[in-house]
């Protein structure tokens, strides 16, 4: 029986080790960090403290025991290739102390599944004054911190004090973030925090480039901005950033963009370690290049997916580094891991583009359909497309707990959201 290890419990890791635990030609392993998985997609929404973990997370442990496959927690500090293993860190509690020593992880087939993360491009004084959110761990640091400030602007009766957020990057995750912030302020007043509303929240969005959106067609962006206007939040484009302090941002013009939250969410790369392990070919964003089969072009038994995975495609342009992304190429590296035991030829990688949604909480979503399917884009706004985006979050739970079980999941989110606290205040 062949040992196939995946490190990285994410939307494309999680769902190959779902499709993988049904064949019985190969023994499953999960490798992840955390004891939790949460959409990435989601994890603006955790940070504004509109959803939290227990209601829309899944518990590694929980699903491996239910679709039968082995969860190892711990954290990946090296691969030795030619012996077939990883090497895992000591795992530590809370205080420090050891709980268990460095492991070792065989594996007959690795797949590398390991995300990405902001990439501060260098600038000063990000690593120590900003909020990220790249994992659960750092949308529920936010969380705090927010909730905090929120709490003493409360008891600052003077309608000119107010809570300064400012947000680096004009993407999904920073104008979907932005939007989110202004529906929690209007919540807090329901929450025992009766002087807090939008009216004392300015949030900023700071985008480099000449948009906000810039991967996806103008008119989105046009839209989304024209919507975010309505919510008073300033959207600063054409706005470089060349340095973060305690009190805000200081820009390429040396003015200071005040905030008493600083979030940076300009831009992804693959984590740092990837190079360090000296045995891939990465391209800029780091990311390990694979053949067309999304093996690594260094090592024939190591795959890569999802956003941690450089795909060229036949045009030249990467292929980026979205959710249909990972789903995709989980599909691929599924399929190419059993063929490849029975020694059939293995399947060809190819990107489609379904599109993209971006969801400024419940005041407006916009996006566009079929995407590369034909030759234009379709967009959509308004209800059709908050209906799309749901889809898009069903249709992940459905490939990690199957159509039964993911339906009650679904049906246990929407009674918990019917009947529960609409902000998570702790």
């Amino acid at each position: 029986m062949q040992k196939i290890v995946v490190v990285g419990g994410g939307a494309g890791g999680l769902e190959l080790v779902t499709k993988l635990s049904k064949n019985k030609l190969v023994e499953v392993t999960l490798v992840d960090r955390s004891q939790t998985h949460v959409w990435k997609p989601l994890l603006h929404e955790v940070a504004a403290g509109v959803i939290n973990k227990s209601s829309d997370g899944i518990d590694y442990r929980i699903h491996a025991m239910r679709h039968n496959y082995r969860f190892v927690l711990g954290n990946m500090s090296s691969i030795d290739s030619q012996n077939h293993c990883i090497h895992l860190d000591p795992l530590m509690d809370d205080q420090g102390e050891e709980l268990l020593p460095q492991r070792t992880v065989e594996y007959d087939t690795l797949v590398l599944a390991i995300g990405s993360v902001s990439n501060d491009f260098g600038t000063a004084g990000v690593a120590e004054h900003c909020y990220l959110l790249d994992s659960l761990k750092q949308a529920e640091r936010f969380h705090k911190a927010l909730l905090n400030q929120l709490l003493k602007i409360n008891q600052q009766k003077s309608e000119d004090a107010c809570l300064k957020v400012a947000i680096v990057g004009g993407g999904a995750t920073g104008t979907e973030l932005a939007a989110e912030l202004h529906h929690v302020a209007n919540l807090a007043k329901h929450y025992g925090m009766p002087e807090v509303s939008s009216k004392r929240l300015k949030v900023s969005i700071i985008e480099a480039g000449n948009r906000i959106l810039p991967a996806l067609p103008e008119r989105i962006a046009n839209s989304a901005r024209n919507a975010l206007s309505k919510l008073g939040i300033d959207v600063l484009e054409g706005t470089r950033v060349a340095s973060a302090q305690k009190d805000g941002f200081i820009t390429s013009n040396d003015e200071l963009i005040e905030a008493d939250l600083m979030v940076w969410a300009a831009g992804v790369k693959a984590p740092d370690f990837i190079q360090e392990l000296g045995i891939f070919e990465t391209n800029r964003m780091q990311q390990i290049l694979v053949n067309k089969h999304l093996q690594s072009t260094t090592h024939s038994k190591i795959y890569a997916l999802g956003d941690c995975c450089g795909f060229q495609q036949d045009d030249g342009s990467w292929v980026p580094p979205r959710a249909q992304s990972a789903h995709q190429m989980a599909s691929v590296v599924a399929a190419n891991l059993i063929l490849d035991v029975k020694g059939q030829p293995l399947k060809t990688y190819q990107y489609t583009d379904y599109g993209s949604l971006v969801h400024l909480s419940k005041y407006s979503t916009v996006g566009s359909l079929m995407g590369s399917l034909t030759n234009s884009s379709m967009f959509i706004e308004g209800k059709l497309a908050r209906l799309v985006y749901i889809s898009l979050y069903n249709m992940h739970q459905f490939a990690v707990h199957g159509w039964i079980k993911g339906f009650f999941v679904l049906l246990s989110r929407k009674l918990t959201n019917i009947i529960g606290p609409k902000l998570k205040l702790h």
